[in-house]
């Protein structure tokens, strides 16, 4: 191999460290095992979900793509990054644009390929994936309103979550862990919440900060919290009818009711922001929200019996 290659995959390597925290991988984890768990739960109430080598994949390819889509944000954002953010990787040098190019090839590839290997349809929507990743950025290039109305640029980037959501249950619905039902629709929505609550939760302050991508800034600092508690709660309010949690049994039910409890996290969050002096909304909460929320689901899954 040539020195230049290793060199740049030694960048890449330190940008991955940098830029793609452990949290982030462990957030996809759980991601699509909550999300194909719940979807089994509520599409084939007579048999009991179990992960498999097709959902291991799964996880694999999705924790790649969001590697990709964190390389595609670096370089759309350079220009914000560059007054904002002076110390992301890019905006140092500390890897090029060309070589964050070539690692997204090399995923894209990865992806398609593995996603192929599960089903026909999977690799169409991991495309899908990829291709909207590369439609938002050049979305961003054309549009400034696209780009600094945090509101709308929301309404446009939000929809790569949907499909990697998409991605995930039509694949297991391909490889037999997941059945068909109108109420995956629903499922969709409890992770969207839980998503968007995480979104507002880290883009709030108390100050308005000219320039800066803040929902606060356009909803204000209260709007802006209660945005996020408001998501949590429907979230969950999904969560709890589309799994009947009344319809099960102890011990199983008090993974149902669980969600519920939950929300305790995103309140202490909002009421410390309320009470405290601090600046800055605390992000802790909601990310501790957002995960404990997915392994109460996966607890769910693993555990409801059949309900008829």
């Amino acid at each position: 191999m040539r020195p230049g290659v290793l060199v740049s995959a030694g960048r890449i390597a330190r940008f991955t460290k940098v830029m793609y925290k452990p949290h982030y991988l462990l957030y996809g984890v759980l991601w699509v095992l909550a999300l194909e768990g719940t979807a089994a739960l509520v599409s084939q109430t007579d048999t009991a979900w179990r992960p498999t080598g097709a959902t291991a994949a799964r996880i694999a390819i999705v924790a790649v793509v969001l590697l990709y889509l964190r390389m595609v944000d670096e370089q759309k954002d350079l220009e914000y990054d560059r007054v904002h953010n002076p110390d992301r990787p890019l905006v140092t040098g500390a890897v090029s644009a060309p070589e964050l190019r070539t690692a997204m090839g090399v995923i894209a590839v990865v992806a398609i390929a593995g996603s192929l290997a599960l089903s026909a349809w999977s690799a169409v929507l991991i495309a899908a994936v990829l291709a909207y990743g590369l439609v938002l950025w050049g979305l961003e290039q054309l549009s400034e309103t696209v780009r600094t109305n945090i509101l709308l640029n929301l309404v446009v980037t939000y929809p790569v979550q949907l499909l990697v959501t998409a991605y995930a249950v039509i694949s297991a619905m391909n490889t037999g862990e997941v059945a068909g039902s109108w109420r995956i629709l629903v499922v969709a929505a409890v992770f969207a919440g839980a998503f968007l609550q995480f979104e507002f939760a880290r883009k709030t302050s108390r100050e308005y900060r000219e320039g800066e991508m803040l929902y606060s800034n356009a909803l204000g600092a209260n709007g802006s919290a209660l945005a996020s508690v408001l998501l949590a709660v429907a979230a969950v309010g999904f969560e709890i009818a589309v799994a009947r949690p009344w319809a099960q049994d102890l011990p199983s039910a008090v993974f149902g009711w669980l969600p519920v409890a939950l929300l305790l996290i995103p309140l202490a969050g909002a009421w410390r922001f309320r009470r405290s002096g601090d600046t800055d909304y605390p992000v802790i909460p909601a990310v501790l929200f957002i995960l404990t929320l997915y392994l109460a689901l996966i607890a769910q899954a693993l555990t409801f019996g059949p309900t008829g």
